[in-house]
């Protein structure tokens, strides 16, 4: 199996683990916060499961091509 895609996979994650932590919910939220808060984070998500199913079916594929 090829590094390459796993080590992408490794970043995206720790990407979308520290955007998700940073956008989430912490309870203090700047007044005017709210719905477009909301739709930004389920945006950033679904790129963020997009991305993470893009690299899995390259690891997929390079296992499967013997890389």
């Amino acid at each position: 199996m090829s590094r390459r895609p796993s080590a992408v996979l490794a970043a995206l994650v720790l990407a979308g683990a520290a955007l998700l932590t940073a956008c989430g919910p912490a309870g203090h939220q700047a007044p005017g916060a709210g719905a477009a808060d909301s739709s930004q984070v389920q945006d950033m998500q679904h790129k963020l499961d997009a991305a993470e199913s893009a690299a899995a079916q390259a690891d997929s594929d390079a296992a499967a091509d013997g890389n």
